[in-house]
Protein backbone atom coordinates (compact mmCIF):
# COMPACT_ATOMS: atom_id res chain seq x y z
CA UNK A 1 0.00 0.00 0.00
CA UNK A 2 2.87 2.38 0.73
CA UNK A 3 3.91 2.40 -2.95
CA UNK A 4 0.48 3.19 -4.41
CA UNK A 5 1.61 6.80 -4.86
CA UNK A 6 4.26 5.80 -7.40
CA UNK A 7 2.06 4.92 -10.41
CA UNK A 8 -0.08 8.12 -10.52
CA UNK A 9 2.99 10.22 -9.71
CA UNK A 10 4.95 8.80 -12.65
CA UNK A 11 2.00 9.37 -15.00
CA UNK A 12 1.56 12.94 -13.74
CA UNK A 13 5.27 13.62 -14.18
CA UNK A 14 5.06 12.39 -17.79
CA UNK A 15 1.96 14.51 -18.32
CA UNK A 16 3.56 17.58 -16.74
CA UNK A 17 6.73 17.20 -18.81
CA UNK A 18 5.06 16.82 -22.21
CA UNK A 19 2.29 19.38 -21.60
CA UNK A 20 4.98 21.97 -20.78
CA UNK A 21 7.43 20.91 -23.51
CA UNK A 22 6.77 23.82 -25.90
CA UNK A 23 9.69 24.67 -28.22
CA UNK A 24 7.53 27.31 -29.94
CA UNK A 25 6.77 29.27 -26.77
CA UNK A 26 9.83 31.59 -26.75
CA UNK A 27 9.16 32.56 -30.36
CA UNK A 28 5.38 32.96 -30.25
CA UNK A 29 5.26 36.74 -30.70
CA UNK A 30 7.85 36.65 -33.49
CA UNK A 31 5.84 33.88 -35.18
CA UNK A 32 2.55 35.81 -35.00
CA UNK A 33 4.19 38.98 -36.32
CA UNK A 34 6.19 37.11 -38.96
CA UNK A 35 5.28 36.05 -42.52
CA UNK A 36 3.34 32.97 -41.37
CA UNK A 37 0.60 34.94 -39.61
CA UNK A 38 1.44 38.49 -40.76
CA UNK A 39 -0.13 40.24 -37.75
CA UNK A 40 0.85 43.68 -36.53
CA UNK A 41 2.22 44.54 -33.09
CA UNK A 42 -1.03 46.30 -32.18
CA UNK A 43 -3.10 43.27 -33.19
CA UNK A 44 -0.93 40.84 -31.22
CA UNK A 45 -0.35 42.93 -28.09
CA UNK A 46 -3.56 44.93 -27.82
CA UNK A 47 -6.20 42.68 -29.40
CA UNK A 48 -5.11 39.02 -29.15
CA UNK A 49 -3.09 38.53 -25.94
CA UNK A 50 -5.67 40.19 -23.63
CA UNK A 51 -8.17 37.41 -24.47
CA UNK A 52 -6.09 34.95 -22.43
CA UNK A 53 -6.42 37.12 -19.32
CA UNK A 54 -10.18 37.58 -19.74
CA UNK A 55 -10.91 33.89 -20.39
CA UNK A 56 -8.67 32.71 -17.55
CA UNK A 57 -10.47 35.03 -15.12
CA UNK A 58 -13.98 34.05 -16.22
CA UNK A 59 -13.25 30.31 -16.18
CA UNK A 60 -11.22 30.03 -12.97
CA UNK A 61 -14.03 29.75 -10.39
CA UNK A 62 -16.40 27.45 -12.36
CA UNK A 63 -13.43 25.27 -13.27
CA UNK A 64 -12.45 25.16 -9.57
CA UNK A 65 -15.89 23.79 -8.68
CA UNK A 66 -16.02 21.46 -11.69
CA UNK A 67 -12.57 20.13 -10.83
CA UNK A 68 -13.74 19.06 -7.37
CA UNK A 69 -17.16 17.80 -8.52
CA UNK A 70 -15.77 15.72 -11.40
CA UNK A 71 -12.82 14.52 -9.29
CA UNK A 72 -9.93 16.01 -11.21
CA UNK A 73 -9.22 13.39 -13.90
CA UNK A 74 -11.76 14.66 -16.49
CA UNK A 75 -10.35 18.18 -16.09
CA UNK A 76 -6.82 16.92 -16.83
CA UNK A 77 -8.17 15.38 -20.03
CA UNK A 78 -9.92 18.68 -20.83
CA UNK A 79 -6.68 20.57 -20.26
CA UNK A 80 -4.74 18.32 -22.62
CA UNK A 81 -7.50 18.58 -25.25
CA UNK A 82 -7.45 22.39 -24.93
CA UNK A 83 -3.71 22.41 -25.55
CA UNK A 84 -4.20 20.31 -28.68
CA UNK A 85 -6.82 22.76 -29.97
CA UNK A 86 -4.58 25.71 -29.07
CA UNK A 87 -1.51 24.50 -30.94
CA UNK A 88 -3.53 22.96 -33.75
CA UNK A 89 -5.02 26.39 -34.40
CA UNK A 90 -1.60 27.98 -34.08
CA UNK A 91 -0.37 25.76 -36.91
CA UNK A 92 -3.37 26.08 -39.23
CA UNK A 93 -5.56 29.10 -38.39
CA UNK A 94 -5.16 32.64 -39.74
CA UNK A 95 -6.47 36.05 -38.72
CA UNK A 96 -7.10 38.02 -35.55
CA UNK A 97 -10.40 36.31 -34.69
CA UNK A 98 -8.88 32.83 -34.96
CA UNK A 99 -5.99 33.84 -32.70
CA UNK A 100 -8.45 35.25 -30.16
CA UNK A 101 -10.29 31.92 -30.12
CA UNK A 102 -6.91 30.25 -29.68
CA UNK A 103 -6.27 32.44 -26.62
CA UNK A 104 -9.65 31.39 -25.20
CA UNK A 105 -8.71 27.71 -25.42
CA UNK A 106 -5.35 28.47 -23.84
CA UNK A 107 -7.30 30.18 -21.05
CA UNK A 108 -9.18 26.89 -20.52
CA UNK A 109 -5.86 25.06 -20.31
CA UNK A 110 -4.55 27.59 -17.78
CA UNK A 111 -7.69 27.49 -15.62
CA UNK A 112 -7.71 23.67 -15.50
CA UNK A 113 -4.12 23.61 -14.27
CA UNK A 114 -5.56 23.51 -10.74
CA UNK A 115 -6.59 19.90 -11.40
CA UNK A 116 -2.95 18.83 -11.74
CA UNK A 117 -1.90 19.18 -8.11
CA UNK A 118 -5.41 18.70 -6.72
CA UNK A 119 -5.51 15.24 -8.31
CA UNK A 120 -2.13 14.44 -6.85
CA UNK A 121 -3.19 15.27 -3.29
CA UNK A 122 -6.38 13.23 -3.65
CA UNK A 123 -4.68 9.91 -4.44
CA UNK A 124 -1.56 9.90 -2.26
CA UNK A 125 -1.14 9.81 1.49
CA UNK A 126 -0.31 13.06 3.33
CA UNK A 127 3.10 11.66 4.24
CA UNK A 128 3.97 11.65 0.53
CA UNK A 129 2.78 15.21 -0.28
CA UNK A 130 6.21 16.80 -0.13
CA UNK A 131 7.90 14.08 -2.18
CA UNK A 132 5.35 13.89 -5.00
CA UNK A 133 4.98 17.69 -5.18
CA UNK A 134 8.72 17.99 -5.69
CA UNK A 135 8.70 15.30 -8.40
CA UNK A 136 5.79 16.80 -10.35
CA UNK A 137 7.00 20.39 -10.03
CA UNK A 138 10.46 19.34 -11.24
CA UNK A 139 8.91 17.54 -14.23
CA UNK A 140 6.95 20.61 -15.33
CA UNK A 141 9.94 22.93 -14.95
CA UNK A 142 12.21 20.47 -16.75
CA UNK A 143 9.72 20.17 -19.61
CA UNK A 144 9.50 23.96 -19.93
CA UNK A 145 13.28 24.43 -19.82
CA UNK A 146 14.06 21.60 -22.24
CA UNK A 147 11.37 22.77 -24.66
CA UNK A 148 12.80 26.31 -24.73
CA UNK A 149 16.33 24.96 -25.15
CA UNK A 150 15.37 22.65 -28.02
CA UNK A 151 13.53 25.46 -29.77
CA UNK A 152 16.53 27.78 -29.57
CA UNK A 153 18.97 25.09 -30.75
CA UNK A 154 16.77 24.23 -33.74
CA UNK A 155 16.39 27.89 -34.67
CA UNK A 156 20.04 28.87 -34.17
CA UNK A 157 21.87 25.76 -35.36
CA UNK A 158 19.53 24.33 -37.98
CA UNK A 159 17.51 27.40 -39.01
CA UNK A 160 14.31 25.43 -38.46
CA UNK A 161 11.21 27.57 -39.21
CA UNK A 162 9.08 28.48 -36.21
CA UNK A 163 6.11 26.71 -37.83
CA UNK A 164 7.90 23.38 -37.32
CA UNK A 165 8.45 24.24 -33.66
CA UNK A 166 4.68 24.69 -33.37
CA UNK A 167 4.20 21.24 -34.92
CA UNK A 168 6.59 19.70 -32.37
CA UNK A 169 4.67 21.44 -29.56
CA UNK A 170 1.40 20.04 -30.97
CA UNK A 171 2.84 16.50 -31.05
CA UNK A 172 3.94 16.82 -27.41
CA UNK A 173 0.44 18.01 -26.47
CA UNK A 174 -0.97 14.88 -28.17
CA UNK A 175 1.40 12.69 -26.14
CA UNK A 176 0.30 14.47 -22.97
CA UNK A 177 -3.35 13.86 -23.93
CA UNK A 178 -2.84 10.08 -23.78
CA UNK A 179 -1.47 10.07 -20.24
CA UNK A 180 -4.41 11.07 -17.98
CA UNK A 181 -6.66 8.33 -19.41
CA UNK A 182 -4.55 5.78 -17.51
CA UNK A 183 -4.78 7.59 -14.15
CA UNK A 184 -6.97 5.93 -11.48
CA UNK A 185 -10.18 7.80 -10.67
CA UNK A 186 -10.06 9.31 -7.16
CA UNK A 187 -12.74 8.04 -4.79
CA UNK A 188 -13.09 11.37 -2.99
CA UNK A 189 -12.52 15.10 -3.40
CA UNK A 190 -12.22 18.04 -1.04
CA UNK A 191 -15.83 19.24 -1.02
CA UNK A 192 -18.38 17.36 -3.16
CA UNK A 193 -17.33 13.74 -2.63
CA UNK A 194 -16.52 12.88 0.96
CA UNK A 195 -16.05 9.56 2.66
CA UNK A 196 -14.61 8.53 6.01
CA UNK A 197 -10.99 7.71 5.46
CA UNK A 198 -10.02 7.53 9.10
CA UNK A 199 -6.63 8.70 10.20
CA UNK A 200 -5.55 9.81 6.73
CA UNK A 201 -8.25 12.47 6.52
CA UNK A 202 -7.59 13.59 10.05
CA UNK A 203 -3.93 13.95 9.21
CA UNK A 204 -4.74 16.02 6.14
CA UNK A 205 -6.99 18.28 8.22
CA UNK A 206 -4.20 19.23 10.58
CA UNK A 207 -2.27 22.40 9.80
CA UNK A 208 1.31 21.90 8.74
CA UNK A 209 3.95 23.03 11.19
CA UNK A 210 6.46 25.71 10.55
CA UNK A 211 10.21 25.55 10.08
CA UNK A 212 12.29 24.29 12.92
CA UNK A 213 12.44 26.67 15.85
CA UNK A 214 10.04 29.21 14.27
CA UNK A 215 6.91 30.23 16.14
CA UNK A 216 3.97 30.78 13.81
CA UNK A 217 1.72 33.76 14.53
CA UNK A 218 -1.45 31.88 13.72
CA UNK A 219 -2.87 28.62 12.57
CA UNK A 220 -6.14 28.18 10.73
CA UNK A 221 -7.45 24.76 11.76
CA UNK A 222 -10.38 22.73 10.57
CA UNK A 223 -12.38 22.15 13.71
CA UNK A 224 -14.45 19.03 14.21
CA UNK A 225 -17.67 20.82 13.23
CA UNK A 226 -16.17 21.83 9.85
CA UNK A 227 -15.00 18.28 9.31
CA UNK A 228 -18.47 16.89 10.02
CA UNK A 229 -20.00 19.47 7.68
CA UNK A 230 -17.78 18.27 4.87
CA UNK A 231 -18.72 14.65 5.44
CA UNK A 232 -22.36 15.64 4.82
CA UNK A 233 -21.73 17.74 1.72
CA UNK A 234 -24.08 16.75 -1.06
CA UNK A 235 -25.05 19.88 -2.96
CA UNK A 236 -23.67 23.04 -4.48
CA UNK A 237 -25.32 25.34 -1.91
CA UNK A 238 -23.70 23.52 0.99
CA UNK A 239 -20.34 23.54 -0.76
CA UNK A 240 -20.54 27.29 -1.39
CA UNK A 241 -21.51 27.90 2.23
CA UNK A 242 -18.58 25.78 3.39
CA UNK A 243 -16.21 27.63 1.06
CA UNK A 244 -17.42 30.98 2.40
CA UNK A 245 -16.88 29.91 6.03
CA UNK A 246 -13.39 28.69 5.17
CA UNK A 247 -12.65 31.90 3.26
CA UNK A 248 -13.66 34.17 6.16
CA UNK A 249 -11.75 32.20 8.77
CA UNK A 250 -8.62 31.82 6.63
CA UNK A 251 -8.27 35.47 5.67
CA UNK A 252 -8.94 36.67 9.22
CA UNK A 253 -5.37 35.56 9.91
CA UNK A 254 -3.18 38.66 9.53
CA UNK A 255 0.13 36.95 8.50
CA UNK A 256 -1.68 34.80 5.94
CA UNK A 257 -3.47 37.89 4.65
CA UNK A 258 -0.19 39.80 4.24
CA UNK A 259 1.48 37.02 2.24
CA UNK A 260 -1.70 36.58 0.17
CA UNK A 261 -1.80 40.29 -0.67
CA UNK A 262 1.78 40.12 -1.95
CA UNK A 263 0.94 36.93 -3.88
CA UNK A 264 -2.03 38.53 -5.66
CA UNK A 265 -0.35 41.87 -6.40
CA UNK A 266 2.93 40.41 -7.64
CA UNK A 267 1.40 37.56 -9.63
CA UNK A 268 -0.68 40.13 -11.50
CA UNK A 269 2.47 42.04 -12.49
CA UNK A 270 4.37 38.83 -13.22
CA UNK A 271 1.69 37.63 -15.65
CA UNK A 272 1.74 40.97 -17.45
CA UNK A 273 5.54 41.03 -17.86
CA UNK A 274 5.81 37.38 -18.96
CA UNK A 275 2.88 37.71 -21.38
CA UNK A 276 4.23 40.79 -23.16
CA UNK A 277 8.01 40.57 -22.80
CA UNK A 278 8.45 38.92 -26.20
CA UNK A 279 6.81 41.95 -27.79
CA UNK A 280 9.36 44.13 -26.00
CA UNK A 281 12.23 41.95 -27.26
CA UNK A 282 10.78 42.12 -30.75
CA UNK A 283 10.70 45.91 -30.46
CA UNK A 284 14.35 46.10 -29.36
CA UNK A 285 15.68 43.41 -31.71
CA UNK A 286 13.33 42.49 -34.60
CA UNK A 287 13.53 38.77 -35.36
CA UNK A 288 13.29 39.37 -39.12
CA UNK A 289 16.52 41.37 -39.02
CA UNK A 290 18.65 39.73 -36.31
CA UNK A 291 19.27 36.38 -34.66
CA UNK A 292 17.24 36.19 -31.43
CA UNK A 293 18.01 34.11 -28.35
CA UNK A 294 14.67 34.00 -26.56
CA UNK A 295 14.88 30.24 -26.03
CA UNK A 296 18.17 30.41 -24.15
CA UNK A 297 16.83 33.22 -21.97
CA UNK A 298 13.67 31.28 -21.10
CA UNK A 299 15.74 28.18 -20.33
CA UNK A 300 18.20 30.00 -18.07
CA UNK A 301 15.48 31.96 -16.27
CA UNK A 302 13.42 28.81 -15.68
CA UNK A 303 16.37 26.82 -14.31
CA UNK A 304 17.59 29.69 -12.13
CA UNK A 305 14.05 30.21 -10.89
CA UNK A 306 13.78 26.52 -10.01
CA UNK A 307 17.16 26.70 -8.24
CA UNK A 308 16.05 29.77 -6.30
CA UNK A 309 12.81 28.04 -5.32
CA UNK A 310 14.76 24.95 -4.24
CA UNK A 311 17.06 27.12 -2.11
CA UNK A 312 14.09 28.25 -0.02
CA UNK A 313 14.14 24.88 1.71
CA UNK A 314 17.58 25.64 3.14
CA UNK A 315 17.03 29.24 4.25
CA UNK A 316 17.17 29.84 7.99
CA UNK A 317 15.23 33.10 8.15
CA UNK A 318 12.51 34.15 10.56
CA UNK A 319 10.03 35.27 7.92
CA UNK A 320 7.59 36.36 10.61
CA UNK A 321 10.06 39.04 11.64
CA UNK A 322 11.63 39.96 8.31
CA UNK A 323 8.90 38.92 5.85
CA UNK A 324 7.48 42.34 4.95
CA UNK A 325 10.89 43.99 4.63
CA UNK A 326 12.17 41.09 2.52
CA UNK A 327 9.16 41.42 0.23
CA UNK A 328 9.84 45.15 0.00
CA UNK A 329 13.54 44.68 -0.83
CA UNK A 330 13.00 42.02 -3.48
CA UNK A 331 10.08 43.95 -4.98
CA UNK A 332 12.52 46.83 -5.46
CA UNK A 333 14.86 44.43 -7.30
CA UNK A 334 11.97 43.35 -9.53
CA UNK A 335 10.92 46.95 -10.19
CA UNK A 336 14.48 47.95 -11.14
CA UNK A 337 14.80 44.90 -13.43
CA UNK A 338 11.58 45.77 -15.28
CA UNK A 339 12.62 49.43 -15.50
CA UNK A 340 15.97 48.48 -17.06
CA UNK A 341 14.20 46.22 -19.55
CA UNK A 342 12.09 49.17 -20.62
CA UNK A 343 14.56 52.07 -20.69
CA UNK A 344 17.86 50.59 -21.91
CA UNK A 345 17.52 49.66 -25.56
CA UNK A 346 20.05 46.86 -25.38
CA UNK A 347 18.81 43.32 -25.88
CA UNK A 348 21.47 41.80 -23.62
CA UNK A 349 20.57 44.11 -20.73
CA UNK A 350 16.93 43.28 -21.38
CA UNK A 351 17.64 39.53 -21.37
CA UNK A 352 19.69 39.73 -18.15
CA UNK A 353 17.06 41.85 -16.42
CA UNK A 354 14.37 39.35 -17.38
CA UNK A 355 16.38 36.47 -15.90
CA UNK A 356 16.77 38.42 -12.63
CA UNK A 357 13.07 39.28 -12.68
CA UNK A 358 11.87 35.67 -13.07
CA UNK A 359 14.36 34.16 -10.62
CA UNK A 360 13.47 36.73 -7.95
CA UNK A 361 9.75 36.22 -8.42
CA UNK A 362 10.04 32.42 -8.23
CA UNK A 363 12.10 32.74 -5.06
CA UNK A 364 9.53 34.99 -3.39
CA UNK A 365 6.45 33.13 -4.59
CA UNK A 366 7.86 29.90 -3.17
CA UNK A 367 8.44 31.59 0.19
CA UNK A 368 4.93 33.07 0.10
CA UNK A 369 3.43 29.70 -0.85
CA UNK A 370 5.18 27.96 2.01
CA UNK A 371 4.28 30.64 4.55
CA UNK A 372 0.63 30.45 3.54
CA UNK A 373 0.66 26.65 3.64
CA UNK A 374 2.09 26.59 7.17
CA UNK A 375 -0.97 28.49 8.41
CA UNK A 376 -3.49 26.26 6.65
CA UNK A 377 -4.99 22.84 6.92
CA UNK A 378 -4.63 20.87 3.72
CA UNK A 379 -8.40 21.16 3.16
CA UNK A 380 -8.08 24.94 2.80
CA UNK A 381 -4.90 24.79 0.74
CA UNK A 382 -6.57 24.80 -2.70
CA UNK A 383 -9.19 27.36 -1.66
CA UNK A 384 -6.75 30.05 -0.53
CA UNK A 385 -4.36 29.57 -3.45
CA UNK A 386 -7.32 29.61 -5.84
CA UNK A 387 -8.65 32.84 -4.32
CA UNK A 388 -5.20 34.45 -4.49
CA UNK A 389 -4.90 33.52 -8.16
CA UNK A 390 -8.42 34.81 -8.87
CA UNK A 391 -7.62 38.17 -7.27
CA UNK A 392 -4.37 38.33 -9.26
CA UNK A 393 -6.31 37.69 -12.47
CA UNK A 394 -8.94 40.26 -11.52
CA UNK A 395 -6.24 42.89 -10.99
CA UNK A 396 -4.55 41.80 -14.21
CA UNK A 397 -7.82 42.18 -16.09
CA UNK A 398 -8.24 45.73 -14.79
CA UNK A 399 -4.64 46.51 -15.73
CA UNK A 400 -5.09 44.95 -19.17
CA UNK A 401 -8.32 46.82 -19.90
CA UNK A 402 -6.81 50.16 -18.89
CA UNK A 403 -3.26 49.83 -20.24
CA UNK A 404 -3.24 47.23 -23.02
CA UNK A 405 -6.66 46.79 -24.61
CA UNK A 406 -7.59 49.02 -27.53
CA UNK A 407 -10.86 49.82 -25.71
CA UNK A 408 -8.69 51.46 -23.03
CA UNK A 409 -5.49 53.44 -23.45
CA UNK A 410 -3.97 50.90 -25.85
CA UNK A 411 -0.43 51.95 -24.96
CA UNK A 412 2.60 50.74 -26.90
CA UNK A 413 4.87 48.15 -25.35
CA UNK A 414 7.49 50.60 -24.00
CA UNK A 415 4.87 52.65 -22.15
CA UNK A 416 3.34 49.45 -20.79
CA UNK A 417 6.59 48.27 -19.25
CA UNK A 418 7.19 51.66 -17.64
CA UNK A 419 3.81 51.25 -15.93
CA UNK A 420 4.70 47.69 -14.86
CA UNK A 421 7.96 48.91 -13.30
CA UNK A 422 6.02 51.60 -11.43
CA UNK A 423 3.50 48.97 -10.35
CA UNK A 424 6.19 46.85 -8.66
CA UNK A 425 7.64 50.00 -7.07
CA UNK A 426 4.23 50.66 -5.50
CA UNK A 427 4.19 47.08 -4.16
CA UNK A 428 7.60 47.73 -2.57
CA UNK A 429 6.30 50.89 -0.89
CA UNK A 430 3.22 49.04 0.43
CA UNK A 431 5.33 46.38 2.13
CA UNK A 432 7.86 48.91 3.38
CA UNK A 433 5.02 50.68 5.18
CA UNK A 434 3.68 47.33 6.41
CA UNK A 435 7.12 46.35 7.74
CA UNK A 436 7.61 49.69 9.48
CA UNK A 437 4.15 49.46 11.01
CA UNK A 438 4.86 45.95 12.25
CA UNK A 439 8.18 47.09 13.74
CA UNK A 440 6.40 50.02 15.43
CA UNK A 441 3.78 47.72 16.93
CA UNK A 442 6.44 45.40 18.28
CA UNK A 443 8.37 48.32 19.77
CA UNK A 444 5.25 49.63 21.48
CA UNK A 445 4.34 46.16 22.73
CA UNK A 446 2.49 43.43 20.85
CA UNK A 447 -1.16 42.85 21.55
CA UNK A 448 -1.47 40.19 24.27
CA UNK A 449 -3.09 36.84 23.73
CA UNK A 450 -6.80 37.10 24.50
CA UNK A 451 -8.52 34.03 25.84
CA UNK A 452 -12.15 33.46 24.89
CA UNK A 453 -14.55 30.82 26.01
CA UNK A 454 -13.86 28.51 23.07
CA UNK A 455 -10.63 29.29 21.28
CA UNK A 456 -7.42 31.15 21.85
CA UNK A 457 -6.97 34.25 19.71
CA UNK A 458 -3.62 35.82 18.98
CA UNK A 459 -2.94 39.52 18.68
CA UNK A 460 -3.27 39.17 14.94
CA UNK A 461 -6.86 38.01 15.20
CA UNK A 462 -5.99 34.47 14.13
CA UNK A 463 -7.66 31.44 15.67
CA UNK A 464 -5.00 29.25 17.22
CA UNK A 465 -5.02 25.54 16.61
CA UNK A 466 -5.16 23.15 19.50
CA UNK A 467 -1.76 21.87 18.51
CA UNK A 468 -0.25 25.31 19.17
CA UNK A 469 -0.54 24.71 22.89
CA UNK A 470 2.05 21.98 22.51
CA UNK A 471 5.65 22.21 21.39
CA UNK A 472 5.91 22.49 17.63
CA UNK A 473 8.42 19.98 16.36
CA UNK A 474 10.66 20.38 13.34
CA UNK A 475 9.30 19.79 9.86
CA UNK A 476 10.66 19.74 6.34
CA UNK A 477 10.23 22.77 4.13
CA UNK A 478 8.10 22.06 1.08
CA UNK A 479 8.82 23.03 -2.49
CA UNK A 480 5.35 23.84 -3.77
CA UNK A 481 4.20 25.14 -7.13
CA UNK A 482 4.34 28.80 -7.91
Amino acid sequence: MSELWLFPTVLLCIYGFFSNFRPSEPFLTAFLMGPDKNLSETQVVNEIYPLWTYSYLVLLFPVFLATDYLRYKPLLILQAASLIVTYGMLVKAQGVLAMQVLEFFFGIASATDIAYYSYLYSVVEPAQYQKVTGFCRSATLLGSAMGSLLGQVLVSAAQVPTLYLCVITLVCACVAFLTPWFLPMPAKSLFFHQKDTGNQDRMSMEPTTGPQGEHLECKVPLNSEDAKDREKVSGLAVVLRTLWKDFVQSYSCRPLLAWSIWWALSTCGYFQVVNYVQALWEKILPSNEFQIYNGYVETISTLLGALAAFAVGFMKVSWEVWGELALCSFSVVIAVAVYLMDTISNIWVCYASYVIFRATYMLLITIATYQIATNLSMKRYALVFGVNTFIALLLQTVLTVIVVDTSGLGLDILQQFLIYASYFAVIAVIFLLAGLNKWRRKRSGSAPVVLTGETDSTGDGCPAAADDKQDIGPSLDRLVPC
